[in-house]
């Protein structure tokens, strides 16, 4: 089984076709997406129907959930103000223009989904696909956790060793092993946050005895996704960190 992960799209259209592009050379067996497919970008319907058309199944961000239900904000953490209110400003905007079709589709996603690639028949390797962590969509899962946070979580998610669990949420991708269980973070499709403006997604593949994980990077039409934030009235910022790839530009950077 060999499988293209994306994840964190954030109404980002351009990106999330290309990303499409890239994954097709790469002809996997099936794609699944690992939530936040709005907020931040201009183009939460048209990401949701593209995604319904390719018949690509996902599990629910942070985002997806607090807009389908009309939260009061994201659930997001932020670093410093400048987060903060570019963060409530892109929600309040997202809520007031997704259809309600679209709305009912992030409502409809699930939490978590598990596969078995040798079938549920008999003992074997897991997939596990969450967008935060097993326990909860907004809590971050950074590469510096120490190998207990990852044991527990394993635990939280009932883990075993050669199992694979991947998310995204942080934007940031890598590829762990603690024990034998492999960890995966798909990094964002639509809006990086490692100073790298091109997207991210996972190719994850089982072999015997072992699961081969690859990172990929693609790029996209990134000036047609910022000025299409800066059309739609959404915060300058936005685009401006869409450039670079979520490194803060500044006078003193």
């Amino acid at each position: 089984m060999r499988l293209a992960l994306i994840s964190d799209i954030h109404a980002n259209l351009p990106a999330l076709e290309a990303a499409l592009a890239s994954v097709r050379s790469e002809a996997p067996d099936a794609v699944y997406h690992l939530g936040d497919l709005v907020g931040y970008g201009p183009w939460p319907d048209e990401v949701v129907a593209l995604l319904r058309a390719e018949g690509i199944a996902g599990v629910s961000g942070n985002y997806d959930s607090t807009v389908a239900l009309d939260a009061e904000h994201c659930g997001c953490r932020y670093e410093d103000p400048l987060q903060e209110r570019l963060s409530h400003a892109s929600f309040e905007w997202t809520k007031q223009r997704v259809s309600a079709a679209t709305r009912w589709l992030l409502g409809a996603l699930p939490f978590r989904i598990d596969l078995r690639p040798a079938g549920g028949h008999a003992s074997g390797p897991r997939l596990v696909f969450v967008h935060g962590t097993p326990t909860l969509n907004t809590l971050y899962w950074t590469e510096d956790r120490p190998d207990s946070f990852f044991r527990k979580m394993a635990g939280h998610a009932g883990l075993k060793d050669g199992d694979l669990i991947a998310y995204g949420h942080t934007h940031l991708p890598y590829v762990r092993r603690v024990d034998d269980v492999t960890y995966v973070n798909c990094g964002s499709v639509g809006k990086p946050k490692d100073g790298d403006p091109r997207g991210s997604y996972a190719i994850v593949e089982h072999q015997p005895h072992a699961w081969s994980v690859r990172i990929v990077r693609f790029d996209y039409d990134v000036a047609r996704a910022a000025q299409a934030v800066r059309d739609q009235g959404l915060p300058s910022e936005l685009a401006d960190l869409l450039v670079s790839g979520g490194a803060v530009v500044g006078p003193d950077s």
